[in-house]
């Protein structure tokens, strides 16, 4: 562990040891002897915590401080050992650090304890702590490495005007658990490791909120945004190419306004909805909702949305929407949850909408869409005639232009359908406003009971 440009504003940085029951030794100004020249630990810089859950770790790290309130600039703090920290704040501290670098190198031990817990995060803050950084950099290296990680209600991390690189595999930008919050303005991100997501929350929830600055993420399995709690984002953007762009698991949010996504990964979606059944997560209702912007997802086979073992609330508001492999949404069983069970449920909700593309479901699957406030959509609703049920709703100031036949439990439309010489099918038995008759549409098709 190394610390350079060593300073502490009004003499009162607190170097600590817990071990079991909390004891403060040494306030004042910190001295680390054999660290300032070498990469010894020293073991007076060891925190035992069991701040977020049942779960004991120990954490080391280049700066600890222990409550109180502390501010520093122009720092540079370095970790390279297993589970180390560079900073790491707790026991209801305050801490602002300016125009700083912090780097580390080490891994974790578990991978587990680095994303429930901030166990060899750069910068941790726990048990009700709170830190404030702005026009520094952040650097990992190390597997579970995280960037920034607050854990625990009432813990926060402020970020403003930093930049944040994470290469390991299991190395988030930024993460929130166990109630933690995490705020970030105009904040830059890059993850190049699999299961790396830029931002992200896990067990136990946690609140982010972006706003301006960047995402990207080039690692397996990594999207730019993982939400188990509650994620806002306006005036960013956001690309990955070895993942989705958006994961939403168990009863949790995303809400983006004027903020770019784009995924490029074939075999894989757009943005995903579901349960897991881990733990991480709990609830089956995701929301996901994105004002302005674009979302395009430009691999040539997967749908932009996906919804599994889980139910999706998905609206779209007035966002340039890309779906290159020609699907739109995909409500369907997976690999995760009971066999049998496991299908989603999708609500699907446009406004102002201009959509291409097709809405699929399997037999355990249901999707409910509405056009709303001058959508259009081209495409088609449930060809195969598959999904358990499929129903459309249109405003009188909304457009369907049908590219196949199409199967419906239900149309309400007050809009306008055409059908471009195809015919959608409804479920008489299911849909008394039709009164079991057949219409013609538009274009040369008609509208008419399945049986």
């Amino acid at each position: 562990m190394k610390i350079t440009k060593k300073s502490a504003k009004n003499g009162t940085m607190q170097r600590v040891i817990f071990n079991g029951a909390m004891a403060l030794f040494a306030i004042g100004m910190l001295t680390m002897t054999g660290c300032s020249d070498s990469d010894s630990s020293d073991s007076s810089n060891t925190l035992t915590s069991t701040s977020a859950g049942t779960t004991s770790s120990t954490t080391t790290a280049a700066y600890k401080q222990s409550g109180g309130s502390e501010s520093q600039s122009n720092q540079t703090y370095t970790a390279s050992n297993t589970d180390e920290s560079a900073v790491y704040v707790t026991n209801s501290g305050q801490f602002t650090l300016t125009n700083s670098t912090i780097i580390t190198t080490g891994n974790t031990s578990s991978q587990d304890n680095s994303s429930f817990y901030g166990l060899n995060a750069a910068v941790l803050a726990e048990s009700g702590s709170a830190i404030t950084l702005s026009n520094s950099t952040i650097s990992t290296t190390g597997t579970g490495a995280n960037g920034a990680f607050a854990t625990g209600s009432g813990s926060s991390v402020a970020l403003s005007n930093v930049t944040i690189t994470a290469t390991g595999d299991g190395g988030h930008g930024v993460m929130a658990t166990q109630g933690g919050s995490v705020t970030l303005t105009e904040v830059n991100i890059a993850t190049t490791g699999a299961s790396s997501a830029p931002i992200a929350t896990d067990r136990g929830s946690g609140t982010i909120t972006m706003t301006g600055g960047s995402m990207k993420a080039s690692g397996q399995n990594s999207p730019c945004i993982y939400s188990t709690g509650v994620i806002t984002v306006s005036n960013s953007a956001c690309a990955t190419d070895g993942s989705e762009t958006a994961v939403i698991e168990g009863g949790n949010s995303i809400s983006l306004t004027n903020t770019t996504l784009s995924s490029s990964k074939d075999g894989k979606w757009g943005v995903m909805i579901y349960q897991s059944m881990s733990g991480d997560a709990e609830g089956t209702q995701g929301t996901f909702e994105i004002t302005g912007g674009s979302l395009a997802y430009t691999g040539s086979n997967g749908p932009l949305f996906y919804v599994t073992n889980s139910t999706g609330i998905i609206t779209l508001n007035s966002v340039s929407v890309t779906a290159a492999s020609g699907t739109l949404l995909n409500a369907s069983a997976g690999n995760w949850g009971a066999s049998g069970s496991n299908g989603g449920t999708a609500i699907f909700t446009a406004n102002g909408q201009a959509l291409s593309g097709n809405f699929v479901a399997d037999n355990l699957s249901a999707m409910t869409i509405s056009l709303k406030n001058g959508s259009s959509l081209t495409g088609a609703i449930n060809a195969d005639n598959a999904a358990k049920t499929a129903s459309l709703t249109l405003d009188s100031s909304s457009t369907w232009n049908v590219t196949a036949d199409s199967y419906l439990t239900c149309l309400n439309n007050s809009g306008s359908i055409n059908s471009n010489g195809h015919t959608v099918l409804y479920n008489s038995s299911a849909c008394s406003t039709l009164g079991g008759k057949t219409y013609a549409l538009n274009g040369g098709g008609s509208l008419k009971p399945i049986n």
